[in-house]
């Protein structure tokens, strides 16, 4: 089996052609097939060696590699349209020599009026074969006379009877179109750039490849590339054409549903694994009876591995609906592949988001066992890689007054029992160690023994009064890593972190209106050299 992804390069990878990638890679993993990427540049003003690479990274970081393409190479190659004009040039010059093919020299303008009569009479708008019976002869001596053709396929009359043009598709079983809508289509333009539909015919017969996995808008294209793949004399491919992606509203997904491409999924904080297995379920299920490979009350039938995706895929199983695209659905995977990742690894994926929201950081080592250490406060209550700056700005942004400015926040310290908490937790941290789980539990025991406060009425001012936010992850998380923070070394590249002690201090000043009297905290060193 080999099978072959062709984007063109005049734009980003938009969700539907990544989904169509990424169909087509699992079919080929799955059955131990070629996967080959082809770049489809024919298109010279809007194609760009940029779009090229931005398409490829987003397809590696899908995790979708692949075994011959144009830097890869391959038996194949070269796998870039504008590195095989020679071949198309040479097959349309075997259509020419054949009859098959022939010189059209009517100029866009006489087209265009041809198509609008038709219209007008209420024919279908084909090509009137105004050039169809110039001979070879009359055809060069317009040449010499300095006119530039453009090459047509002739389609051939119907044969034994057979006035469809018909092919089996593995999504959709038989389908047929009648060979007098289908016209005299152009293979070679005038500049002597090849047409689609004979590009990716030679294209696809020279790189052998066996199943054609592609957008239903390409099924009218199909009964053209059918006639010139016997004209050639190859064997077709398999199709498969698989239905739209669609948005919320059922219309084809667009800028206006939000993101569409694979980049934006991408700068928005999603994860790969998370992203390629929802994209798996658009249209294709897992096991039969279950669209979108969900049992009823079973969540984690939708979540697969890539390998397992792979092992499971197969064309018979995917469907003729349409997909829709339900990035809340896709949010909910994420959170799932968030809690399961290595802490590590999103610490490190999380840098840039924390830059992005002005977080200035760059951290060694040191740094991001921190922030891994500090992610179970983010991963449990975000969908998002973006969205963890927000959960544990408490560890980097602290401002007493700022907390009090909160609404509701101030009338509630107005209270005794709250004053009083703020006052034993600022006095009970003045001369304390940092803090981790047991020793806070320990100081929250004894402000609620000289309080007589408890509940919320002892931990809201406590959260407050140490973190700066009404809300935000468990206190037995939250303080310990805040502590943690406190005693990084200079060299860690993080901002300073208020340490609990300074925070409580500073809070009871706040409120008191007075003047904060801080403790110093510990001087940050650097951490020793290595040894």
């Amino acid at each position: 089996m080999r099978v072959r992804f062709a984007p063109s390069p005049t734009g980003h990878l938009h969700v539907g052609n990544a989904r169509t990638a990424l169909f087509n890679w699992l079919l080929a993993r799955g059955s131990g097939g070629a996967f080959v990427l082809r770049i489809e540049d024919t298109d010279v003003e809007r194609s760009t060696r940029e779009s090229e690479a931005t398409i490829e990274e987003d397809l590696r970081w899908m995790g979708l590699d692949w075994d011959e393409g144009p830097e890869t190479g391959g038996p194949s190659g070269p796998y870039r349209q504008s590195e095989r004009l020679h071949l198309y040039q040479s097959y349309a010059q075997e259509l020419l020599a054949s009859g098959a093919a022939y010189y059209c020299f009517c100029s866009a303008a006489q087209l265009d009026a041809d198509r609008a009569a038709a219209v007008a009479e209420g024919r279908p708008a084909l090509y009137p074969g105004t050039c169809r019976a110039l001979s070879m002869e009359q055809a060069q001596a317009r040449m010499a006379g300095g006119e530039q053709p453009a090459i047509r396929f002739r389609v051939p009359a119907p044969r034994d009877g057979q006035s469809d043009v018909v092919f089996y598709d593995m999504v959709r079983g038989e389908v047929r179109f009648p060979r007098d809508v289908i016209g005299d289509p152009i293979i070679v333009r005038a500049d002597g750039h090849p047409a689609y539909n004979f590009a990716v015919v030679v294209d696809d017969a020279l790189m052998e490849i066996t199943h054609v996995i592609r957008g239903e808008d390409h099924i009218s294209n199909t009964p053209r590339q059918v006639l010139l793949y016997e004209a050639m004399g190859f064997a077709p491919p398999k199709f498969a054409h698989l239905a739209l992606v669609l948005g919320p509203d059922h219309s084809p997904l667009s800028k206006r549903h939000g993101a569409t491409s694979v980049a934006e999924f991408r700068a928005k904080g999603y994860l790969p694994e998370a992203f390629v297995n929802y994209l798996a379920l658009l249209g294709w299920s897992p096991r039969p009876g279950t669209p979108g490979g969900r049992a009823a009350g079973d969540d984690a039938a939708e979540l697969l591995p890539v390998e397992e995706l792979a092992r499971r895929f197969s064309l018979e199983r995917v469907g003729h609906s349409a997909g829709v695209f339900d990035e809340e659905k896709l949010a909910w995977a994420n959170r799932h592949y968030l809690k399961m990742a290595d802490p590590a690894r999103i610490a490190a994926l999380a840098v840039p988001y924390f830059q992005e929201a002005g977080v200035a950081m760059t951290p060694s080592a040191r740094g991001l066992d921190f922030l891994a250490g500090a992610m179970v406060m983010a991963t449990a209550s975000v969908d998002r890689l973006n969205q963890i700056p927000a959960r544990l700005a408490l560890l980097f942004d602290y401002d007493a007054s700022r907390a009090l400015a909160q609404p509701g926040v101030a009338d509630e310290m107005t209270a005794d029992g709250a004053r009083s908490v703020a006052a034993a937790l600022a006095e009970e941290l003045s001369n304390a160690p940092r803090l981790d789980r047991e020793r806070f539990r320990a100081i929250a025991n004894q402000v609620k023994t000289r309080t007589g406060q408890k509940a919320r009425a002892l931990f809201h001012p406590i959260r407050v009064a140490l973190t700066g936010r009404a809300e935000g992850p468990e206190l037995d998380l939250a303080i310990p890593a805040i502590d943690r923070g406190a005693e990084l070394p200079e060299d860690s590249g993080l901002p300073r972190i208020l340490g609990c002690r300074e925070r409580a201090a500073a809070f009871l000043a706040a409120l008191s209106g007075s003047e904060p009297r801080v403790p110093s905290p510990e001087p940050r060193v650097r951490s020793p050299e290595p040894r």
